[in-house]
C-alpha cells in the first residue's frame, strides 16, 4: 500500500486537492489516503471540506487571529514532524504556494519523507510579487521529489531550472477537475443577497485579497469599480469580502454606497462557482479564478502587476490590468461596450486542463511509489 498524506490549510488548496484525494480513495487497493489540515484558514477551509464530502484525519489547528507568515511556518514545523513519525507516509502531497505548502514540504524533507508538489512550476520571476507566494513555490520546488506541472509552460519552467525530466509530470490543473464536478447551469442561489440578483442585469464579479494590493492599490481598484458603476447603470457587482481587516475595512468604506454593489461574506465553493458562471466579466487577483473562469467562458481582468499564469493571457482569456484605475476602467469598458471584444475573450480556449488532472497524478504516484 502507498500511504499518501495530503497536507493543506487554505480554501484554494482544499479546492484543488479535493479531486486528488477522491481519486486516491477510488483506488483503495493501492493507496491509503489521509488528510492533514493546518487550518491556516479555518472557516473557509472547513466550508470546502464539507462541500466535497471530506474530513480531516489530522488537524494541526494552528490558526490564530492576526497571524503572521512566520507564525504559520513555525507552528507547522513544530506540529507536523511528530505526525509524520506517527503516520509514516510513503509520500507527502502539498499544493501550490501557501505558507502551509512550503512549511509542510520542509518538514517532510527534514523527516526524509518524499514530497509531491501539485501545481508546480508557476513563476512570475519577481520574488516580491505575489508576496510571499512566489518564494514559497520556488522553495517548494527545491524540496519536492516529484512535480505535477499543470501546463506546458510550468513544465518547461521546471526543466529550465534543472529539474530532471523524470521528476516532472504534465497533468493539467486540478482546479478544473473541481470546477467541472461542481458547476450547475440551472443552479438557484440560496444565499438571501444572491437570490435577489436581477437576472436581466449584467453581473461583474470582483475578488481581491493579495497582500501586495493592500493600501493604495486596493483603493485604486475600488475607485475603478465606482467609475464603472457610474458609466454602466445596468451593472450589478458582487464582491465576496475577504475577512482580512486590511481588505474588509477598505472595501466596506469605499464601496458600501456604490449603486448595484453587493458586498457579501465569502460564500461556499458551490455558490462561488455559480457566481462565476453567472458573471459577465470577472475582476480578480486570485490565481485560482484566473484558471477557472476561462473554462466557463468568462473574460478575466487580473488585478495584479504580474501573473504566474501567463497561459491565460497568451490564450486571450485574461488581461493583466494591475490596480491602476484608468487601466481597469479602460479594459472593462471595452468588454462591456463591444460585443466583438467580449466574444474574442469569452470564446478563447482555456489552457488549464480537461478535468482529468487528478487521474494523471494518481497514475504517476502509482508508478513512482508502488
Amino acid at each position: 500500500m502507498i500511504r499518501v498524506l495530503s497536507v493543506f490549510g487554505t480554501r484554494p488548496e482544499a479546492i484543488k486537492m479535493a479531486p486528488v484525494v477522491h481519486a486516491l480513495r477510488a483506488r483503495p487497493d493501492l493507496f491509503e489516503s489521509q488528510i492533514c489540515v493546518s487550518a491556516q484558514h479555518r472557516a473557509m477551509l472547513d466550508q470546502v471540506l464539507g462541500v466535497f464530502g471530506l474530513h480531516a484525519d489530522h488537524d494541526l489547528d494552528l490558526m490564530t487571529p492576526g497571524q503572521s507568515p512566520v507564525q504559520i511556518v513555525s507552528r507547522v514545523l513544530d506540529r507536523l514532524p511528530p505526525l509524520l513519525r506517527e503516520v509514516g507516509p510513503s509520500v507527502l502531497l502539498v499544493q501550490g504556494d501557501t505558507m502551509t505548502s512550503f512549511a509542510a514540504a520542509f518538514a517532510a524533507f527534514l523527516g526524509r519523507v518524499p514530497v509531491g508538489h501539485v501545481e508546480a512550476g508557476l513563476r512570475t520571476g519577481d520574488r516580491w510579487q505575489p508576496f510571499p507566494e512566489e518564494m514559497n513555490r520556488v522553495l517548494t520546488t527545491r524540496i519536492a521529489d516529484i512535480h505535477f506541472a499543470p501546463t506546458t509552460k510550468s513544465r518547461d519552467q521546471l526543466l529550465a531550472e534543472g529539474i530532471a525530466p523524470s521528476d516532472v509530470v504534465l497533468t493539467g490543473n486540478t482546479v478544473i477537475d473541481a470546477l467541472l464536478q461542481t458547476v450547475r447551469p440551472s443552479y438557484q442561489f440560496t444565499s438571501p443577497g444572491l437570490a435577489a440578483l436581477d437576472a436581466s442585469r449584467r453581473l461583474v464579479l470582483v475578488t481581491t485579497h493579495r497582500r501586495e494590493s493592500f493600501g493604495a492599490p486596493l483603493r485604486s481598484t475600488c475607485a475603478a469599480i465606482r467609475e464603472l458603476a457610474g458609466r454602466f447603470p445596468d451593472l450589478q457587482f458582487v464582491l465576496p469580502v475577504h475577512p482580512n481587516p486590511e481588505v474588509k475595512g477598505t472595501v466596506q468604506s469605499l464601496l458600501c454606497d456604490v449603486p448595484g454593489m453587493l458586498l457579501i461574506e465569502p460564500v461556499d465553493y458551490v455558490e462561488f462557482v455559480q457566481l462565476m458562471n453567472r458573471a459577465t466579466i470577472i475582476l480578480t487577483d486570485s490565481g485560482g479564478v484566473q484558471e477557472e473562469a476561462p473554462s466557463l467562458g468568462k473574460p478575466v481582468l487580473v488585478l495584479r502587476e504580474v501573473t504566474e499564469r501567463p497561459e491565460g493571457v497568451d490564450a486571450g482569456t485574461a488581461v493583466v490590468v494591475g490596480t491602476n484605475q484608468a487601466r481597469i476602467v479602460e479594459v472593462a469598458s471595452e468588454l462591456l461596450s463591444s460585443r466583438a471584444a467580449y466574444e474574442r475573450m469569452a470564446n478563447a480556449v482555456s489552457p488549464y486542463g480537461d478535468g482529468h488532472a487528478s487521474e494523471r497524478i494518481v497514475a504517476a504516484l502509482s508508478e513512482r511509489f508502488a
